[in-house]
């Protein structure tokens, strides 16, 4: 029995290694295509070029099939492929392309499109004499599209199936040295536009990476790491917007007193300390859907839903105590300004309206809550 327990735990981690390459593969072929719009935007075009090159390439069969002097001139099933695709194509732009590009039917497509071209081309050869036939040559066409279309992973396999299919369906079972020589571009090319493959997604992982980290730059406070003024505004006009269908919100103003002291003490080094501590405080004190900004210098602004049983005025007074905690040994306490988010309310009139109430409270002496309403 011992034995059978552990020949029976002995086979997960055989199927283990098998498992993991079938999720590497299958990460590998549906790789997201897009993320936005632009992107989107982009594998659209691609789409409707390759739809282009698809009429172009048939209409070229149907004059090769129609003039030349060939196995195939005339042949009923080579003008009704290249028909079909004449055809057929163009239905390809009536799909929802936009919503497909963002998820697995995206890749799906490019791929059955490219393992269907690669059939019909296949087929065509065969009838056109096989080996001898120029129609082959489409199908480096179509693995020139994949090395723009397709991640590296995708390039491999379906590269990988044509060729195949190539040397079962045209090559056997006789095959010549041309075919091999045919074969052997096949694979280096379909190796080629692996790499151009992999390069290009390089760049776009790159460029992704660069443009993220520019958004955040310009969306963050440098020195405390919260969102700064810019992004502050932008969500207190989405607020304003929401508060138009009921949504309730305030705007706190925050603006530390006695903080001069703390760089006149200990100098720049323990004031940033402060503001960072303050920054931290500030975010410990409210929920991770509110907003905690700094909107320069010793100034920090809330945005935060509130309802019935937890107001405005309980917010502030929660701001407030949370900083005189953090600012005791410092000497440093908070004067906070709050407001509530009215339908209708300017960006500027609200910001305006919470720090008339944060002056309110300084004037009063500091270390307490000013309230105005609209």
């Amino acid at each position: 029995m011992p034995g059978d327990r552990r020949a029976g735990g002995a086979q997960p981690a055989d199927r283990g290694p098998v498992r993991r390459a079938l999720t590497a593969l299958v990460a590998g072929l549906y790789r997201p295509l897009a993320r936005d719009e632009e992107r989107v935007a982009y594998w659209v075009r691609h789409v409707r070029h390759g739809v282009l090159l698809s009429e172009v390439s048939a209409v070229a069969v149907l004059v090769y099939a129609l003039v030349t002097d060939s196995p195939g001139r005339h042949d009923p099933v080579i003008l009704g492929m290249a028909g079909l695709v004449v055809a057929g194509c163009p239905l390809l732009l009536l799909l929802p392309l936009p919503r497909m590009m963002r998820d697995w039917r995206g890749p799906t497509l490019f791929y059955l499109w490219s393992l269907g071209t690669a059939v019909l081309i296949i087929v065509g050869t065969r009838r056109d004499g096989g080996p001898a036939s120029p129609l082959d040559a489409l199908l480096f066409l179509t693995l020139t599209f994949m090395a723009v279309a397709y991640s590296p992973v995708g390039v491999v396999v379906v590269g990988g199936a044509m060729t195949g299919s190539y040397f079962v369906f045209v090559e056997m079972p006789g095959l010549t040295t041309s075919g091999g020589f045919f074969l052997t571009v096949m694979a280096a090319l379909t190796l080629i536009c692996a790499m151009a493959s992999s390069n290009s997604w390089a760049a776009y992982d790159r460029q992704t990476l660069l443009i993220r980290t520019q958004e955040t730059l310009a969306a963050t406070d440098p020195l405390t790491g919260i969102p700064n003024r810019r992004t502050f505004l932008e969500r207190v006009e989405r607020a304003v917007e929401s508060a138009g269908w009921g949504h309730q919100a305030v705007v706190c103003i925050v603006d530390l007193d006695g903080f001069k002291g703390v760089n006149d003490r200990a100098g720049h080094a323990a004031g940033d300390a402060m503001l960072k501590a303050v920054a931290s405080i500030l975010g410990g004190a409210v929920r991770e859907t509110d907003t905690v900004a700094r909107l320069g210098g010793d100034e920090f602004a809330v945005l935060a839903d509130v309802h019935a049983a937890f107001s405005g005025d309980m917010l502030a007074e929660r701001l407030r105590q949370a900083v005189a905690l953090v600012g005791s040994r410092g000497g440093v306490t908070a004067s906070v300004g709050v407001t509530e988010v009215e339908p209708g309310d300017g960006v500027a009139e609200l910001m305006h309206r919470a720090d008339a109430a944060m002056y309110r409270a300084k004037a009063a002496g500091g270390d307490r809550v000013g309230a105005l309403t609209s």
